[in-house]
């Protein structure tokens, strides 16, 4: 399975951004098999989980610095899997990862900066 990510950027305080996680390459299971998970790694941090949602996208979490802020959610028909990032803050800037089982995509650089 292949996990492409993209949407990052640079944005100022308080702005937006949607990053994307495209997945293809599957054999015996298909997406909407996968549980969804997102990640963030900031410079000298270890990587962290930001939010999750289930295989049917019926249920979600967060970590705490992001509930209120960010959603999870998912397309089963196109195979992508969605971050939307709201009120962000020069916290928030890291690499961001989407993750399906084992496999991981090669990050989307998030800068939250004015």
């Amino acid at each position: 399975v292949q996990l492409v990510e993209s949407g990052g950027g640079l944005v100022q305080p308080g702005g937006s951004l949607r990053l994307s996680c495209a997945a293809s390459g599957f054999t015996r299971f298909t997406f909407s098999n996968y549980i969804m998970r997102w990640y963030r790694q900031a410079p000298g941090k270890e990587r962290e989980l930001v939010a999750t949602i289930t295989s049917a996208g019926g249920s979600t979490d967060y970590a705490a610095p992001v509930k209120g802020r960010f959603t999870i959610s998912r397309d089963n028909v196109k195979n992508i899997a969605y971050l939307q990032m709201n009120s962000l803050k020069p916290e928030d800037t890291a690499v961001y990862y989407c993750n399906m089982a084992a496999s991981w995509g090669q990050g989307t650089q998030v800068t939250v900066s004015s």
